[in-house]
C-alpha cells in the first residue's frame, strides 16, 4: 500500500488531525505535508509531531506547478485537503476560491498523472449537493452548489473524477458533513461560539437559527478517509457523515448550557446570502463497506468544548494575533 503520502493542507484543522492519525497508525509510511500557511494553516496544530522521523513539512501553494512537479516524484498517494472552505469568505472574495479549489486541484491532478502517482483522494463537502428539504443526498445525485465555495468544490470533484475516466487514474472523492473537534479555526460555528462564550461575547445566529447540519467528529472523518485509502475503489464517491442532524440554534444552546453561560449572549443577525436550509447525507455506502462513526455527538461535543477550555492560548493567539481573523470578526459585527 501507500508508502509516501502527500497530504495537502495538512496544517489545517482536518488535515492536521489526519497527519497525526497516519503517523501514529502506520510507522512505515512517510508523510509529506504541503501547506501554504494561509490564515487557517497553523503549525502549532502539529507541534507534537514536527520532529517525527517519517514527517516532512513543505510550505507552498498547490497552484505552484514547479513545486508540485518536484514533490510528486517521491509520492505514492495524494490526499488533497487544501481548500478555501468558509462560505462567508467566498461571498466576500469568490475568486480566491476558484484559484485554490479549482486551479490548485487541477495542478495536483495533472502532476500526479505525469508522475504516475498510484492514487488521489479528493476531500469534498456535502454542500455540493445543495439544500435538501427532505431525505438525504446519495453519491449519484445531481450536484446543485449554491455558493462560490460549494461551486468551486464541485468543480474540483468533477475535475478529479474526469482524471479517472479520461486517464485511468485511481481517483476517489469524499464528501463529508460539518466537522468539529480540536484545532478547528475559530471562525467556524462551534469553535467561534465556544470561544465567544468563554469571552462573554455575543453569539451571532444567522436568520432564525433553524438551519440544519449533520455533525461529524473530526477523528471519525479521518478514520473514514483512512478506510477509503485502504479499502475504497477507483472512480468512486463516498459520503461521510456523523448521523447527527441538528439545528444551529440547538448547537448554540448546547454550548451555552455546557459552559453555564446565559442565553442573553444569543444574538439573531441578518441571514447570509444563499444560506442553504439543510444538508443531509445518506452514508449507507460507507456503512455497507464496514465503516461507521465511533463517537457519539453528546460525548464528542463535550470533549471538544473542554479542548478549547484547556487550550485557551491556542485560540487566543489566533483571535488576538491573526489579521485575517480580526477582519472576519470585524465584518461580523460591523455588517450586522
Amino acid at each position: 500500500m501507500a508508502k509516501t503520502i502527500l497530504i495537502t493542507g495538512g496544517a489545517g484543522f482536518i488535515g492536521s488531525n489526519f497527519v497525526r492519525l497516519m503517523l501514529g497508525k502506520y510507522p512505515d509510511y512517510n508523510i509529506i505535508n504541503l501547506d501554504k500557511l494561509t490564515y487557517a494553516g497553523n503549525l502549532e496544530n502539529l507541534k507534537d509531531i514536527q520532529s517525527h522521523k517519517n514527517y516532512r513539512f513543505v510550505q507552498g501553494d498547490i497552484c505552484d506547478a514547479q513545486l508540485i512537479d518536484g514533490l510528486m516524484q517521491d509520492v505514492d498517494w495524494v490526499v488533497n485537503f487544501a481548500a478555501e472552505t468558509h462560505v462567508d469568505r467566498s461571498v466576500d472574495d469568490p475568486f480566491v476560491f476558484t484559484l485554490t479549489n479549482v486551479i490548485g486541484t487541477h495542478t495536483l491532478l495533472e502532476y500526479a498523472r505525469r508522475h504516475r502517482v498510484k492514487g488521489f483522494i479528493q476531500i469534498g463537502t456535502d454542500e455540493v449537493y445543495g439544500s435538501v428539504e427532505t431525505g438525504s443526498s446519495v453519491e449519484t445525485d445531481i450536484l446543485d452548489p449554491r455558493s462560490p465555495y460549494s461551486s468551486s468544490k464541485a468543480a474540483g470533484d468533477l475535475l478529479a473524477l474526469s482524471y479517472h475516466t479520461t486517464f485511468g487514474m485511481d481517483v476517489r472523492v469524499t464528501r463529508c458533513t460539518n466537522n468539529y473537534g480540536p484545532y478547528q479555526f475559530p471562525e467556524k460555528l462551534i469553535p467561534f461560539f465556544v470561544t465567544n462564550a468563554l469571552e462573554d461575547r455575543e453569539l451571532p445566529i444567522y436568520g432564525d437559527g433553524r438551519n440544519v447540519r449533520d455533525w461529524l467528529y473530526v477523528e471519525d472523518h479521518c478514520d473514514a478517509i483512512d478506510f477509503i485509502l485502504h479499502h475504497g475503489r477507483a472512480g468512486d464517491i463516498y459520503n461521510i457523515g456523523g448521523g447527527q442532524e441538528m439545528e444551529n440554534i440547538q448547537i448554540t444552546d448546547i454550548i451555552l448550557k455546557e459552559l453555564k453561560k446565559p442565553e442573553t449572549l444569543k444574538k439573531y443577525v441578518k441571514d447570509r446570502p444563499g444560506h442553504d436550509r439543510r444538508y443531509s447525507l445518506d452514508i449507507s455506502k460507507m456503512l455497507k463497506l464496514g465503516w461507521k462513526p465511533r463517537h457519539t455527538f453528546d460525548a464528542a461535543i463535550k470533549e471538544t468544548i473542554q479542548w478549547y477550555i484547556v487550550n485557551e492560548q491556542w485560540w487566543r493567539n489566533i483571535k488576538d494575533g491573526k489579521r485575517e481573523f480580526k477582519d472576519f470578526k470585524d465584518r461580523w459585527y460591523k455588517e450586522r
